[in-house]
């Protein structure tokens, strides 16, 4: 109460307002405090949360500083790319006597359907794979090749949402990329910390869902780069405001927003969307630069594949993302227009199409990323939400294969994980997950270990509740592929 209140104005509301956090309750608190009395979630602090994207400092020493995820939408066929099944090859054309989820019954059989296609040993590690990804064979002893992964579901939408954002089937989650970046914030101030690569053919199965921030602030959203130039729209500005007059224009803006926002305490999405405006003033030069691939040598294009028709555009964005991480971005996604690797009908033809466009790209990031010193701290990850099934969908000489949530392979290479291993396996004919099943959450709280963050302690505190991202209290961080 200050000498200018009068007596009328001190009321009993106006005291508890002014003193009930005064000196005694701060006091109190601490005592409280020390004797581990105080019944605050962990994630509420006596002071408001500050959202930004500065660096933090992660719990325990991280080997991976960035990832770059290689999204593969619509269920890679395991059996005919990383996983040989000598046994399925020889019953090809019998019938399956185990159970099967279809999920397209009217094309469904129980006909066993051998691949066509010839797997090899490569490297030191002796790993086989298929003659589909001559490129990959060049990086086997740099990867590790998980083959046990397991969401339990066939569909699509319910095993990408279990695979990107933690629960299957649920919308309106982050995803792992708002997670980490949430948790860590970015080395970069001049790049957005989550960025997000489409395909020109439009985006991919269940779409925006892919990148959300879910009920975080829309600071830890994935940004989205067009896919064709200009990657950013309106990144200069007008020439009659640029210069001295956009600086000034933007100091006063600036200086409104801060105004605002102190008027309205709390409002976590003003405050990042003022973040937002901040950083798309500095992304103007740093941007510009970062996606200019012409600055790249002849050689690094051919690695990527920028002299190819069939590997021109997924290798840009490939090498596109080795230049945002290499400048401090955190997390990097690729995704392809619908789902590819989808292949219910023409497996001979459609399979081999989807791998042209992908092989080399994706091994060339791999081979860049080691040249350049910087494998060791960046993870790469290659692979989609499902695999197929054993049995031929349709004619058993011009079908496909169907959905199969049940076991499936991907790799991952880089960041602490070690290198020329093949971990896992699934059963006799490649349809279950058998040994060492890994599960999306046990997938999860492995790349935030390898970030240096505990899974059970990143928390976001959501309408009073705790939510996280591993939900699986039975979720395990898998030591044995990392170094």
């Amino acid at each position: 109460m200050n000498e200018h209140s009068s007596a009328s104005q001190f009321t009993r509301r106006s005291f508890l307002r002014e003193n009930a956090m005064g000196v005694g309750m701060v006091a109190l608190a601490t005592m409280l405090s020390e004797e581990n009395l105080l019944g605050v979630p962990r994630t509420v602090k006596l002071q408001p949360d500050v959202y930004d994207l500065t660096p933090k400092q992660p719990v325990f020493q991280p080997t991976a500083k960035a990832m770059i995820s290689l999204f593969q939408h619509g269920g890679p066929a395991h059996m005919d790319l990383f996983d040989p099944k000598p046994e399925l090859t020889k019953l090809d054309g019998k019938t399956y006597e185990g159970e099967i989820g279809y999920s397209f019954i009217k094309r469904a059989t129980k006909v066993l359907k051998g691949t066509p296609f010839k797997f090899k040993q490569h490297g030191e590690c002796g790993t086989e794979l298929s003659e589909l990804l001559p490129e990959l064979s060049t990086i086997v002893d740099d990867i590790c090749l998980i083959r046990s992964m397991h969401t339990g579901h066939n569909g699509h939408e319910v095993s990408i949402r279990y695979m990107n954002a933690g629960i299957a089937g649920v919308t309106g989650r982050p995803a792992l990329g708002s997670w980490i970046t949430y948790g860590l914030g970015s080395e970069s101030q001049n790049l957005p910390a989550y960025m997000v690569l489409t395909d020109p053919g439009g985006h991919p199965v269940d779409s925006t869902h892919n990148w959300s921030n879910g009920w975080m602030p829309s600071l830890f959203q994935g940004t989205v780069l067009r896919p064709k130039e200009p990657r950013i729209l309106n990144l200069d500005a007008p020439q009659h405001l640029k210069g001295e007059v956009q600086s000034s224009n933007l100091a006063f803006l600036n200086k409104l927003n801060r105004r605002h926002s102190k008027r309205h305490p709390g409002e976590h999405d003003l405050e990042a969307r003022i973040a937002s405006y901040e950083l798309a003033a500095r992304m103007q030069d740093a941007a510009r630069e970062a996606l200019d691939v012409s600055q790249e040598t002849e050689a690094t294009h051919k690695l990527y594949g920028l002299d190819n028709d069939d590997t021109r555009e997924y290798g840009t964005r490939c090498l596109i993302a080795r230049r945002l991480v290499e400048r401090g971005v955190r997390f990097v996604q690729l995704f392809h227009s619908g789902q590819p690797w989808d292949n219910h009908n023409d497996l001979k033809n459609s399979l081999p199409s989807a791998c042209r466009k992908t092989d080399k790209p994706s091994a060339g990031l791999v081979k860049d990323l080691k040249q350049r010193g910087m494998l060791d701290e960046v993870l790469v990850h290659w692979g989609g939400e499902i695999g197929r099934l054993p049995v031929v969908e349709g004619d058993p000489n011009t079908g496909g294969r169907d959905h199969n949530g049940q076991g499936f392979s991907t790799w991952l290479a880089g960041g602490g994980v070690k290198a020329g291993i093949t971990y896992g396996e699934s059963d006799e004919v490649g349809h279950r997950a058998a040994e060492n099943i890994i599960k999306p959450n046990d997938y999860q709280a492995t790349v935030l270990k390898l970030f240096g963050i505990d899974h059970k302690d990143l928390v976001y505190l959501h309408n009073g509740q705790e939510q996280q991202l591993v939900v699986n209290s039975e979720a395990r961080i898998v030591d044995d592929i990392i170094k």
